[in-house]
């Protein structure tokens, strides 16, 4: 009981560091072409995770895990990040962020697919009802929509569900920070030229917000975040922990309007209650 409780405490707190990865790449992108960003912050995410590595002295993974942390890098180091920072150039954070209530789903349904796991079905109830009030949400809360910004945006909870269930079934085996440590490691050899190659001609209109929301989005969004949030999945299970996804969108928006000014309706107040009450009834029905 203790292990679960811990996985859902890791789980809110990956939550929380995740929150700030969307309003962190709207301003980055601002500066920064997309291509760049991504393969940027997943260059000294690499490095990092790289000198931890080393550091701590950690046995290489095995074959039969490269392919599962390739996975990983796909959905999380690349597909996630690049999918992500090009919708954002069509629309909005606040509109983005929706999309992140649909993140649960995803990585439920990849968790039965690849971690075996099997909720009952009352559970699927009430993640898909938290998911439909999200969604539904957004429809209602932001009128602003691009046929090609919502379409990268679910091509990245897609990619994004895979990544999660794959590093939370690896971590019960390398270990939670090690996983997404591989994974970079193993993306640095293409993501490292490529940063470099992508590097803007100037600095110079680089304004410090851009520069910080690299900073965040690399050290944090790409490594530290990750580090609770896998512990949490293979601590409590990938789809019973992965229902705190539901809560992202609703910190996300909070930062989206404290840092962007962008507008949040006051009807986001009701909405979060229901969806903490769908968490709630979803980790009740997750075993």
């Amino acid at each position: 009981m203790k292990k679960v409780t811990n996985g859902w405490i890791n789980g809110f707190v990956g939550v929380l560091i995740f929150s700030g990865s969307l309003p962190a790449t709207r301003l980055a992108v601002g500066d920064f072409d997309p291509i760049f960003l991504t393969v940027c912050r997943a260059a000294i995410a690499g490095v990092l995770a790289g000198a931890l590595l080393l550091i701590f002295r950690q046995q290489r993974p095995v074959k039969s895990d490269i392919i599962p942390l390739l996975v990983v890098a796909f959905g999380v180091v690349a597909g996630f990040p690049l999918l992500t920072a090009l919708a954002l150039q069509y629309v909005t954070s606040v509109h983005a962020i929706i999309f992140i209530g649909l993140l649960p789903l995803s990585t439920a349904i990849f968790g039965v697919l690849r971690g075996g796991e099997r909720p009952r079905p009352a559970f699927w109830i009430f993640s898909a009802a938290g998911s439909f009030l999200v969604a539904g949400f957004a429809l209602i809360q932001d009128g602003e929509s691009s046929p090609i910004g919502d379409a990268f945006m679910l091509a990245s909870i897609i990619v994004c569900g895979l990544g999660y269930a794959e590093g939370a079934r690896l971590s019960r085996k390398l270990g939670n920070w090690q996983v997404i440590s591989w994974a970079l490691v193993l993306s640095l050899p293409l993501m490292l030229p490529l940063s470099f190659y992508f590097t803007p001609d100037s600095w110079a209109d680089v304004g410090e917000p851009a520069l910080f929301s690299l900073a965040y989005v690399s050290v944090f969004s790409m490594l530290i975040g990750f580090v609770f949030w896998y512990r949490g999945l293979a601590q409590g299970g990938i789809a019973a922990v992965g229902q705190l996804q539901l809560l992202q969108p609703f910190f996300g928006l909070l930062l989206a309007s404290m840092i962007l000014n962008e507008k949040v309706s006051l009807a986001l107040v009701a909405v979060n209650i229901a969806v903490v009450l769908c968490v709630a009834a979803a980790r009740r029905f997750a075993r």
